[in-house]
């Protein structure tokens, strides 16, 4: 059998690897510019961002807080993904395409609340401090 040859595998390994790097961040701003939860997620990294250097969180802290970061942001993504990828085989209704949209969805929002109980977790008691 021949070997198919994707857009992504012409050229040398530079030239592969630059492509692959533009199509992902295509990808970002598209997500960034037609999906209205990936501007909330920005804003929410930009709070937590401005107090996390405001209260001076701890290296393990901001580990935290950069891996929810990347991991709500992700699943954005991946949702977006799934869904374009349903719209493009159906534009009806069916059940089975509504659990996966949903489905995805709810990655997303279940990354979102463990990323909050974790903020809370971090944030709490720098906030307390500022009472005393």
């Amino acid at each position: 059998m021949p070997k198919i040859l994707r857009n992504k595998d012409t050229g040398n390994f530079l030239v592969r690897y630059l492509k692959s790097f533009f199509h992902a961040v295509n990808g970002i701003f598209y997500c960034l510019f037609h999906e209205h939860n990936m501007i909330i997620i920005l804003l929410a990294i930009v709070v937590t961002t401005f107090f996390g250097f405001y209260f001076k969180i701890q290296p393990y802290e901001w580990l935290f807080c950069i891996m929810a970061f990347g991991g709500v942001a992700a699943a954005e993504c991946i949702n977006t993904a799934i869904e374009a990828t349903i719209d493009l085989q159906t534009n009806t209704f069916h059940p089975l395409a509504k659990i996966a949209k949903d489905t995805a969805s709810s990655a997303t929002l279940i990354l979102s609340i463990t990323a909050f109980v974790g903020a809370i977790l971090i944030f709490i008691p720098y906030i307390q401090e500022l009472w005393k």
